[in-house]
This record gives C-alpha cells, structure tokens and sequence, in this order.
C-alpha cells in the first residue's frame, strides 16, 4: 500500500472524528430545573416565522452556524412587595405588606413569551420586572375593594390579587406559585377599631352567655324541686292506688278461678262429643276424596284418549294441508317459469325481427344514398296495398236504384247530381294527394296535376 493512500485514509478518518465529535458537541440535553431555548432559523409558525423553539425537559441538536442556544434557570424567585399608602375602595390608605414567589412557566405558549422578553436577563432585572407588575396589579385590587373585606374575607383578596397578578405576568411568561399577606394596616386607625369593636362584641357576649346560664341554673334549680314535690306525692298516691287495687286482683283472681273450672269440665264434656262427630266426619270425608279420585283418574284416562286421537287427527290434517300446499307452490313456480319462458321468447323473436328490419332499413338507407328517398320507396312498394284499400272503401256500397230529381240550378252552372257525385269522389283522397303527403312526384305514365280551372270543365 502506498504512502498517499494512507495519508489519505488518514485524513478522512480524522474528518469522519471531527464530524463526529462536532456532531456530538452541538447536541444538548435540557434539565428538569431548566428551560432550553434555540433561536435563530427555526422554521415557521402559523403566524410566519418563529423567534425561537423551547424545550422542557429531553434534548435537541443544535444546527452549527444557523441556530444557538440558552438556558433559562426555572428556580423560583421570592419577591418582598411592601405596599403602602394604597387607597381602597372607601378611599382609606391601606399598607399591605405580602411576599410573592414566581418563576418562569412552562406552558407552551407562556413559554414562548419568556423566551422572547426574559432571554438573557439576570434574576435580579426579572425580580424587578415581575416586582413593578404586582405592585400595579396590587393597587388595582385593593381600589376595588372595602376595608371590611380586605380584613376579614382574605381568600376573596388573595384569589382577586392571584388572578389579576398571573393575568399579567403570563405576559412576559412568568407565572405566580404563591401570594402571602402578612398583615394589614391603615393610616387612620379603620382597621384597629374595627378590632377594637370585635373585641368588645366578643366580651359583651361572653357576659351575656354568663348571665343567660346563670339565669338558667336558678331556673333549672326551682323545676328540680317542683318536680321532686309533685313526684313525692304521685309516689304516695299510687301506693295507696296499689293496695286497694291488689285487694281487687284477689278477689277477682278468686272469681276468675272458679269460672275457669266450670268452664274447663264444660269444655271438657263438649270436647269429647265434638272428637267423636270430628271422627265420623274424617271418615266419611276419607271415602268421598276415594270415590273422586277413582272418579279423576277414569276421566283423566278418558280425556287423554281422546286428546291423543284429536292430535294425531289435527297432525295428519297439518302435514295434509302442507303437502297440498307444497303441490301448490310447485305447480305455480312451474306456470310462472313456463309464462316466463314464452314471454321470453317471444321478446327475443320481436327482438330478432325488429333488429333485422333495422338492418334492412339500414341496407335500404345505404341504396337509396339517403333516408328520405328510403322512406318514399318503402311508401311506393306498399302503393299497391293503399290504392286497394281506398278501392275497398267503395266497393261493398251496394246501391240498386238512384233516383235523381235534379233542378239543374247548381252552382257555377252545375247541376246538383254534377256536385253531389264530385263531393262523393272527393271524399276518397286522390293518388296525388297521397303521394304529395310522401314527398314523391306522381309517376308520368299515371298523369300530370291538372289546374283548378282544368279541373272545373273536366267535371262539367
């Protein structure tokens, strides 16, 4: 192997490393605490060209000469916004001191804003930045609101002041992840009188749920000995109740006793006639259910022959009626497929003559080198039919005897026998006419049209 060959093996091994490596170093990985940002040619978004591209998490390669990168630092930022002389809403000056905590977002679009506003600049410049928002944003809330619900409804505050603050700071791609107020204060004292009268509110019911329970053990005391009173004397009352009622129980457990007894030999008497008639009753009630089973069973069986004869019977109608049907059914399919043979054919025999007479007609049409002319000699070959059938016209008129009684006083000198026989001939269209109507020339071995006036002394 030569020298150059080797050098030059050399030299593209050393190209083919530095590619590599090349390629190796402009590819980047983006942290979980970062955001990635490639600007430069990037492609095009819906609205033109796009400004930059933002990655959150994952890796991207960074194309040499035409694209860069950087990195923006996601670490939460704590801002202290001390907001003083704040006119609210009845236009007293509130101090409202409170901490923020923003950081840059990574929604898609919002970061894309903080791409294109906050790219390069230093935590301390996006403090400031976010700072001067949420002071604006701060004022404008309070202004609209009371001293009364600044103080006591503070989610209604933080929420107001959370939703306007975030509102803008989406803008330039921050977002808030937490508001605390640590205490508010106003210039006149508003605020701390409003403590003071809670305060005394609070004391003066406390008093007075001190003097309601007072009030409630006195009462609660005289009850106790009313109710011991009036207990005491039902106690004693229901003794003496009890003594003479138990007096009354014996005396009536006496009488109840002997009552028992009579009871229980009457009983006792009836009981033994009611199991002897109960005895007889059970027998003869033991024959009667015999004699109707035996009686069920005979009509059972009974019922059972005839129900089997009766559905055998009603099966051979069935299979009866069926096999008429199917007959039936057959015999019709077999007259519709015979209809349809004849139809058939006889489509396809007119189909056959109506094609052959096309073609001699085509044929015709070909001879007489035009349609017209084809037409006429179709017309003169039936000539022969048409002059017999105006010929049949008059031919079975059977007249034995004309009389004529002609006054000779006609028109243009006619007679009315000249003008009735002329009328009647006319009424059988003329040769002429006939071929006029096809478009052909009468033959000159029949005659020529002859003139109006011609025809008038013919006539005469």
């Amino acid at each position: 192997m030569s020298v150059e060959i080797m050098i030059l093996i050399t030299v593209i091994i050393l190209l083919l490393f530095t590619t590599l490596v090349v390629l190796i170093s402009r590819y980047r990985r983006c942290p979980s605490d970062r955001v990635l940002v490639i600007y430069g040619k990037v492609g095009k978004s819906a609205t033109g060209l796009q400004s930059s591209k933002c990655i959150h998490g994952g890796a991207a390669f960074i194309w040499p000469v035409i694209q860069h990168y950087e990195f923006m630092d996601l670490t939460p930022i704590s801002i202290n916004v001390d907001l003083r002389n704040a006119l609210s809403k009845q236009n007293i000056r509130v101090d409202v001191p409170s901490r923020f905590t923003v950081g840059i977002s990574t929604e898609p679009g919002i970061m894309q804003n903080a791409a294109e506003r906050l790219l390069g600049l230093k935590l301390s410049e996006i403090e400031e930045l976010a700072k001067d928002i949420i002071f604006g944003q701060l004022r404008l809330v309070v202004a609209t609101m009371d001293i009364e619900e600044i103080n006591t409804d503070r989610d209604k505050f933080l929420d107001a002041v959370s939703r306007n603050v975030e509102t803008e700071l989406k803008k330039i791609g921050l977002r808030l992840i937490n508001v605390n107020v640590t205490d508010i204060m106003d210039e006149s004292g508003y605020i701390e009188a409003l403590g003071k009268e809670a305060a005394a509110k609070a004391i003066n019911d406390a008093k007075k749920s001190v003097a309601e329970k007072d009030r409630d053990g006195s009462i609660g005391e005289a009850r106790a000995q009313r109710d011991e009173r009036i207990q005491v004397a039902e106690a004693n009352s229901l003794a003496i109740e009890g003594e003479n009622q138990a007096k009354v129980t014996i005396a009536q457990s006496e009488s109840a006793k002997r009552q028992r007894e009579a009871e229980a030999l009457r009983e006792a008497t009836a009981s033994e006639k009611v199991q002897s008639a109960l005895a007889l009753k059970e027998a003869y009630e033991s024959e009667k259910e015999a004699e109707l089973a035996r009686a069920s069973k005979e009509k059972a069986t009974q019922e059972a022959d005839i129900i089997i004869q009766a559905e055998i019977e009603k099966r051979r109608l069935e299979i009866a009626a069926e096999a008429i049907a199917e007959q039936s059914r057959r015999k019709a399919r077999g007259e519709a497929d015979a209809i349809y043979a004849k139809m058939d054919a006889q489509a396809r025999g007119n189909l056959e003559i109506l094609s052959k007479q096309a073609e001699g007609f085509n044929k015709m049409v070909t001879a007489a080198g035009s349609s017209n002319d084809a037409i006429r000699l179709l017309i003169a070959d039936k000539m022969e039919e048409l002059v017999k059938v105006q010929v049949e016209a008059v031919k079975n008129l059977k007249i034995e005897k004309v009389t004529v009684w002609d006054s000779m006083n006609g028109a243009n000198g006619k007679s009315t026998t000249a003008n009735f026989l002329s009328g009647m001939m006319k009424a059988i269209p003329p040769m002429n006419e006939m071929f006029d109507m096809a478009g052909m020339d009468l033959p000159s071995y029949l005659g020529t049209k002859q003139t109006s006036a011609a025809n008038e002394e013919i006539e005469e």
